[in-house]
């Protein structure tokens, strides 16, 4: 028996899909996706051999991904060429769950053959693998389980152990990477693990947010200077400068913004406002770090209720990897590691009699604040064509919404789980800017306006809010907040107004919500106790960023991502006692606390830009 199981995302060219690797807790791996925004992308490609000609049964990984709204079409739809030949099939055409897709059989002659995955619309289909076989009555398996074992059959790559590290860490947004450059300028040696290709999370080029928050704050005003080394100048940068405009900061800021005004562009700007290549530039400077990008922890390792190791896999090639640990932190968003170690959490608004706070729920339930996949459209010289999208949510003159540009309050996925069904979350809001869009452009009263413009952006990472919470031994309350709650541990200072979205219904629109409103209550700059960055339940486990350990109405404040930076700052500083000391992260508290206090007090050694 000759068979080939092929990665799409092991394509040697992509051609125009992309790689999307955030569904792989749910369906086990990463795939690709032809993300045109209507207009067809290039081919991706790739080689494979043939040992022995004749007969052989293909078979597609794929989905409709609208099918669960409306079975009716399929937008994603894309065909496979075998040596530049298209199979009689076409594929995304059927269900809406991940499954087999039956290409029929084809005589293939021994030797090398290429492979295409040629796409026919530019929304969004999807390939996740294809499988040729010579045996035409096998059916590969396709529940989770069963499936990654056949995976494994065909990617023998050993796996790979790199070695000790004192302090790992998962996720390379703006909390691991603080994280990280703290630890290592302290003295760790550190792993630093982001399943992307990309730094920065919701701050990087595919996400777009800005960065927001106030730094430089008391009672430790050097925690900021990390973020301020590698973030971009944008709209709170700028902010703050105009509060002290003769300091040398403050005129570099003025003279970058004079010479690029765009940058003031918070939300989904241009891409080089986020200076992906400057956060990447930051984190190669440092001996300490060493960095896997395109790698997903997917297991862990313990000894009793520690760490020892994690498992991830890259999601682009398959490799297997071991990093070995003292200590480890969680700063993935959605708490993955902490998820995998059994660290206790928490989803959705807690009760107001669980909490004591005045603004939560009589009764706790399910709602978080939601997933923002923004987007812009851009003025042409000549006039553009959109497609009709009878597929997509429809709208009307009442319903539709008159923007070029979909900022921070287009959002969806408010009761939805936002780790385990982030594909779903994502599609619906692609499904509601393509319809909207495509209504306003072809068909709404006001269409000539639109006439020159064409979408040119819209962001296919999700860029998340809230998920679980990892609980620490303190457990941050709007009452902390609002009262100013003194605690002996005080670290990283949180300014931002406990910023709580909700979701709008509209009348006579019967799909889900997408669109936002928040709900903001002022606070005073309250500085958040240590306690809330190690898990009460798996020693060796710091988390830094949206996955703290917080309540739902709490979160809205500390969320934003300059403040996350300074919690990096925080567990990066904590590391290194714990490593000096060899002691667990709940020892800083209760032994050493006046240490961590000089280490705040004296902040990171930072290099000037």
């Amino acid at each position: 028996m000759e068979s080939i199981f092929i990665e799409a995302e092991h394509f040697e060219d992509i051609g125009g899909w992309v790689v999307d690797q955030q569904s792989i807790v749910s369906m086990g791996s990463s795939y690709l996706m032809a993300h045109g925004l209507g207009i067809p992308v290039r081919d991706a490609k790739t080689i494979i051999t043939i040992k022995s000609s004749g007969m052989y049964k293909v078979w597609v990984r794929t989905r409709n991904w609208v099918a669960s709204w409306n079975n009716n079409y399929f937008p994603g739809k894309f065909q496979v060429l075998i040596n530049q030949k298209a199979l009689a099939t076409t594929f995304g055409t059927e269900d809406a769950a991940w499954h087999w897709q039956d290409g029929g059989e084809i005589q293939l002659e021994g030797g090398n053959i290429e492979i295409a995955l040629h796409d026919l619309t530019g929304f969004n289909g999807r390939c996740d693998a294809i499988f040729i076989t010579d045996e035409p009555a096998f059916v590969p398996p396709n529940d989770y389980s069963s499936l990654r074992l056949f995976r494994k059959k065909f990617n023998l790559s050993p796996i790979k152990e790199y070695g000790n590290f004192d302090l790992v860490v998962v996720g390379g947004g703006i909390a691991g990477i603080s994280t990280a450059i703290s630890a290592a300028r302290n003295g760790c040696k550190v792993a630093l693990i982001h399943d992307r290709e990309i730094l920065g999370g919701n701050n990087s080029s595919e996400v777009r947010v800005g960065l927001s928050g106030l730094i430089y704050q008391e009672p430790y005003s050097e925690l900021g200077r990390l973020v301020d080394e590698f973030g971009p100048i944008g709209h709170w940068t700028l902010w703050e400068a105009k509060k002290d405009p003769t300091s040398e900061r403050s005129k570099r800021i003025f003279e970058i913004i004079e010479k690029y005004p765009e940058k003031k562009i918070h939300n989904g700007g241009p891409a080089s406002n986020y200076e992906d290549a400057l956060k990447l530039q930051t984190l190669k400077a440092e001996k300490n770090i060493s960095l896997f990008l395109q790698t997903h922890v997917v297991a862990v390792t313990k000894d009793g209720d520690r760490i020892t190791a994690v498992r991830g896999v890259n999601c682009r090639y398959d490799e297997e990897y071991i990093f070995k640990g003292t200590y480890f932190a969680d700063c993935s968003g959605d708490a993955n590691l902490g998820f995998l170690a059994g660290a206790d959490y928490r989803v959705g608004r807690e009760s107001k009699e669980m909490t004591d706070e005045s603004s939560a729920p009589d009764e706790a339930d399910n709602l978080v604040m939601g997933t923002s996949c923004q987007w812009y459209a851009t003025a042409q010289e000549q006039e553009t064509s959109f497609p009709d999208c009878p597929w997509a949510v429809q709208f009307n003159e009442k319903t539709c919404k008159h923007k070029i540009k979909g900022d921070w309050n287009w959002e969806t996925g408010f009761f939805k789980d936002q780790a385990l069904d982030v594909e779903n979350i994502r599609d619906y809001a692609l499904r509601v800017i393509f319809g909207n869009w495509s209504f306003i452009k072809n068909n709404s009263k006001r269409s000539e306006r639109y006439k020159h413009y064409s979408l040119n952006w819209i962001a296919y990472i999700a860029g998340k809010r809230e998920s679980r919470r990892l609980l620490g031994d303190v457990i941050l309350t709007e009452t902390d907040i609002i009262n100013q709650i003194y605690y002996p541990d005080a670290s990283f200072t949180t300014t931002w107004s406990i910023d709580l979205h909700y979701p709008i219904y509209f009348d006579n629109f019967d799909e889900e919500p997408f669109l936002s409103r928040a709900v903001q209550h002022q606070i005073s700059p309250y500085a958040v106790p240590y306690r809330c960055l190690y898990s009460r339940n798996i020693t060796n486990l710091f988390m830094a960023g949206r996955n703290i350990s917080v309540t739902h109405i709490a979160l809205g404040t500390v969320r934003v991502m300059r403040t996350i930076s300074m919690m990096g700052e925080v567990v990066g500083l904590a590391a290194s006692i714990c490593k000096e000391r060899n002691i667990q992260p709940r020892e800083i508290y209760y032994k050493y606390l006046k240490h961590l206090i000089e280490k705040l007090s004296e902040g990171n050694k930072t290099h000037k830009k």
